[in-house]
């Protein structure tokens, strides 16, 4: 008597492939027990006898054979490795499943017992008819997981007991086409083998945004369509071709296919934004982060957005009754700004300029503020934000509340609170921003300041936000700066580095 045991083993996609599980079989001496004998071991010894008719795509089956199983069964065929323009009907393929037969008028009740067995592929109907039986529906199951009748679990077991369902296992010979495969699993198969696979971008609106790397260009224009054909609502799909280093934050783009439309229209956060994606800058995965400083204000609260762009931090501001200020150099982006703040009717709470970073601090922002922090403001409750999201180049402009307003200064609870965006390649990144803020300040900020790790950009390289009161010792004239450290409490820290 020998007892065959459950192996488990991890496959591509987050399948896993297990060789069943057989108890208590008889085998003569000459059968050997290696792997690749299992299946005419199991067939031998299996309740249910092993029927095989090529002439039909539907047949009895209590296992599908091991080097089915071993090969990458949902992969598209080898001949299409090295593919540079796009060929769908080159992905042709038929794949052996296993089907559970039973009655037409239980399938939808039985159907949600089976979500875990059932198939899941893309385009493929997980219910068809049978074609020995009209009154029968085949349902068509996961081969990584189901096999043999002993592969369902307890509870759904059960549940096929309870409808009068056997549990045999049939299989069926399944066409897989172009549309039945996953956009990763696609480009896994046509790009060279071993190299990164490009599966993910980033959306705005109707238009695929992509990073290609230099081995994925060959294949760019075969990537950008099948982005395309496999995420619904996407019908342009471009690739960045140079940095964002101008002065307008926007980057060249290459169209890789679909067509060259670059108005778009996004929603984010309940709130909705127009703009021309080639001429100004937008990245979807700042929405946390837009969604975090909105949460940050409290009605009455004045916001002065100094690199405004179309408005994701200056639109939901507004709509939360802050009195707002943004600005932005890019003309581009101050038309789209001013379009924005009216199509999300919040054009009477936000002023907005074309201005220079630095001239819109030392000229509108200054002068709000000599008003804001005057004599009356012991009287204000409430308080004054300025965000600088430029991570690039933002801690310079720092340099500009030096010594900005003149008079007696406020009291500390009053001061502007400063949300400034870096990126940083060191290995304490935010270590290197307090330092870099607070070198252009003149001050050290490591007990009154807290950093916000907001996204990785790329290996070794992060952005945060550090955020700030700036101290009065900075931003009046004639005061007693103390280069080490000042008097002011920390900020309650929202979220800190590790």
């Amino acid at each position: 008597m020998v007892t065959l045991v459950r192996w488990i083993l991890r496959r591509p996609f987050g399948f896993s492939r297990i060789l069943f599980k057989v108890e208590n079989c008889r085998i003569s001496k000459s059968e050997s027990l290696t792997p690749l004998s299992w299946t005419s071991q199991i067939q031998k010894h299996s309740r249910a006898p092993f029927l095989l008719d090529q002439r039909k795509k539907f047949s009895t089956m209590p296992e599908i054979e091991t080097d089915q199983r071993d090969s990458e069964l949902f992969s598209p065929p080898s001949n299409v490795r090295g593919m540079t323009k796009l060929d769908r009907t080159a992905f042709k393929k038929t794949v052996t499943i296993p089907v559970l037969k039973v009655r037409k008028e239980i399938v939808d009740k039985l159907m949600r017992s089976l979500k875990r067995a059932a198939l899941q592929r893309p385009g493929i109907k997980r219910v068809i008819e049978d074609p020995e039986d009209e009154e029968s529906r085949l349902i068509m199951l996961d081969p990584y997981k189901i096999f043999t009748d002993d592969s369902f679990e307890r509870a759904e077991l059960s549940i096929l007991k309870q409808l009068n369902v056997n549990p045999q296992i049939s299989k069926y010979s399944l066409e897989l086409t172009y549309e039945n495969f996953k956009s990763e699993e696609i480009l896994k198969a046509v790009l060279p083998e071993g190299q990164d696979v490009t599966s993910g971008f980033s959306r705005v609106g109707h238009i695929a945004h992509l990073n290609l790397r230099d081995h994925q260009l060959p294949f760019k224009h075969l990537i950008g369509q099948v982005m395309i054909d496999k995420n619904p609502g996407i019908t342009s799909a471009v690739n960045k071709i140079n940095n964002i280093d101008n002065t307008y934050r926007n980057f060249q783009m290459e169209v890789l296919s679909g067509e060259e439309n670059m108005m778009t229209k996004v929603r984010e956060n309940s709130y909705t934004y127009e703009f021309d994606f080639s001429k100004v800058y937008w990245n979807p995965r700042l929405s946390t982060e837009h969604s975090r400083i909105t949460e940050l204000l409290k009605p009455g609260d004045v916001l002065f957005d100094v690199f405004a762009g179309v408005g994701p931090f200056a639109v939901p501001a507004a709509k939360k009754n802050c009195t707002v200020f943004a600005n932005d150099l890019n003309p581009e982006s101050h038309k789209w700004l001013l379009h924005n703040c009216k199509l999300n009717k919040v054009d009477q709470k936000v002023k907005v300029f074309n201005l220079d970073g630095k001239d819109f601090l030392q000229g509108p922002v200054r002068e709000e503020l000599m008003q804001q922090l005057g004599p009356l403001s012991k009287e204000r409750k409430h308080s004054v934000h300025i965000v600088m999201n430029l991570p690039a180049k933002a801690i310079e402009f720092l340099s500009v509340f030096k010594s900005l307003l003149d008079g007696p200064p406020c009291s500390t609870e009053l001061l502007p609170i400063v949300h400034c965006y870096s990126f940083s390649k060191d290995p304490n990144p935010a270590k290197d921003v307090r330092q870099q803020a607070g070198a252009v300040l003149g001050i050290s900020l490591e007990a009154c300041s807290s950093i916000h790790p907001v996204r990785n950009v790329a290996p070794n390289k992060e952005m945060l936000c550090i955020t700030f009161r700036i101290p009065a010792a900075v931003l009046y004239k004639n005061q007693t700066l103390n280069l080490e450290n000042h008097d002011d409490p920390p900020l309650k820290r929202q979220r800190t580095e590790k």
